[in-house]
């Protein structure tokens, strides 16, 4: 199966180049009768409509206008039961650890009660060992204990061998081996020979919703039949031991946990999403924003993660400019014309205060995004920072629901939390067919970057699988949402 596969791609890809081809002859032969006849510019219609006809078949044949890229599957993993560590016993582990100062172990006990996590998040071997083991050896055999399981659950349920696999996106922003994490798998699996490896570091929690896109491009841009994205967070070299406060955040927040997704753009295979929007927006050029999130050394020279002054006001200006280029795309035109017409009748009150020497102190308008996406799966960086986002998108304790229950179970797990997340709202039987699904991920940059999926498929996984369907949340879905 696996040698048919590649075989097909390479004579799709082998037409399509001969199709090119002739087109180009065609338009060629066309500019040289104009000139050579000196008939009328009619001929010009012959390029023309020869180069409409080839874009519009090379977009039916990387999956339609209306399919175009779609998600076969994800799987996520969850962690074996002897990686648990409760908050009480984080706590005392940070004590006796000995490398903390009382400032620090203070801190980080503050920030970890009030962040909304639970008892039940994971972290890797090597940060159980006192003190912590953070060497790459401890670092390697935890990427393989994150991505085999999870790809082994995503092949196994989608039926898709890995040597079918024309393209792999791994995303993981702290540690960046050679040979890179996507080499390792590539190796492990066997994959063929031609498989397009791609490896993204240092993109922060976004990453995911980046490698999607990478994915997306790849499958419309070659004659691929899958592509693969691993999301995950290697911890094991990114635990901070020193006494900088604004580096400690991460040990806090910060837990195990991997997802695997399998796109495709074949309208002969199955598949769960559709693809309907991908919009990405960073502020780099901005120094502050470039500051924003920062791994350096601190005075004692211990190397760790940074969240800098003032990154709150910076998310928000990030999100100001990245909402405004999404609402343009996914909000209904009845959402449009009304907050258009809110925010013109803003700008009236807020000129004839500026005339009458008052301010109204009202807040800008919002549209609604509720009416543009049926389900949210949001940054999941502590219960604080969740609500803070959520009230702003003038969203409700159920669109929050999602965020806040997988960063009570499962803590933060960068890229990977919004797989999490929607792993979540399946389990719990809400996404239908018809529905929309918005990935919203922010990351260190500072960067934006959001995907809207579309079901297609009906939803009867827990009926077709049994409790298998329910992934990470078998055996505790029953328990959420849990509302302190």
């Amino acid at each position: 199966m696996a040698m048919d596969m590649a075989h097909k791609d390479h004579l799709l890809a082998a037409y399509h180049g001969l199709l090119a081809a002739a087109c180009l002859l065609l338009c060629v032969l066309a500019e040289a009768l104009v000139f050579a006849l000196r008939r009328s510019f009619t001929f010009y219609l012959v390029p023309v409509s020869a180069m409409l006809l080839l874009g519009r078949y090379r977009r039916r044949a990387a999956g339609g206008a209306g399919v175009r890229v779609g998600l076969v599957d994800f799987s996520c993993l969850k962690p074996p039961r002897r990686l648990r560590l409760p908050v009480a016993g984080l706590l005392e582990h940070l004590e006796l650890g000995g490398f903390f100062d009382r400032g620090s172990i203070e801190f980080m006990t503050k920030a970890i009660r009030s962040s909304g996590m639970g008892n039940e998040t994971y972290l890797p071997p090597a940060l159980h060992y006192l003190p912590p083991a953070s060497t790459h050896a401890h670092a390697i055999r935890e990427a393989h204990m994150l991505f085999f399981p999870a790809l082994d659950d995503l092949f196994g349920k989608s039926s898709v061998p890995p040597s079918a696999v024309g393209a792999l996106v791994v995303n993981c922003s702290g540690f960046c081996p050679a040979p890179s994490l996507a080499a390792i798998i590539a190796n492990r699996y066997r994959m063929r020979a031609d498989v397009k490896l791609f490896n993204l570091s240092g993109m922060g929690c976004s990453a995911g919703s980046i490698g999607v896109d990478v994915a997306a491009g790849l499958l419309r841009a070659h004659a691929l039949s899958y592509a693969v994205v691993v999301s995950a967070e290697i911890l094991t070299i990114g635990w901070y031991c020193g006494k900088d406060h604004g580096k400690l955040l991460l040990n806090c927040n910060f837990r195990t946990g991997c997802s695997a997704a399998l796109l495709t753009n074949s309208t002969a295979v199955p598949v769960k999403y559709r693809l309907v929007n991908v919009t990405r927006t960073n502020t780099t050029a901005n120094d502050r924003s470039y500051r924003a999130g920062y791994r350096e050394e601190d005075e004692e020279g211990i190397t760790g993660f940074t969240l800098g002054q003032g990154v709150g006001r910076m998310v928000s200006e990030l999100l100001r400019a990245h909402l405004l280029t999404l609402s343009l795309s996914i909000l209904p035109w009845r959402e449009k014309a009304r907050f258009a017409a809110a925010l013109l009748l803003s700008m009236r009150r807020r000129r004839q205060d500026k005339l009458a020497g008052s301010s109204s102190g009202a807040s800008a308008p919002m549209p609604d995004f509720r009416a543009a996406a049926d389900h949210f799966c949001l940054p999941s960086s502590g219960k604080p920072m969740i609500l803070r986002l959520g009230k702003g998108l003038g969203l409700g304790e159920r669109e929050m629901e999602a965020a806040l229950m997988t960063f009570h179970r499962f803590g933060n797990q960068s890229a990977a939390s919004l797989w999490y997340q929607l792993a979540y709202l399946e389990a719990k039987g809400r996404v239908r067919k018809g529905d929309t699904v918005w990935h919203l991920g922010i990351g260190s940059g500072l960067k934006a970057n959001s995907l809207v999926w579309e079901r297609v498929a009906v939803a009867d996984d827990l009926a077709a699988g049994g409790l298998d369907a329910l992934g990470p949340w078998m055996e505790c879905i029953h328990q959420y949402p849990v509302w302190e």
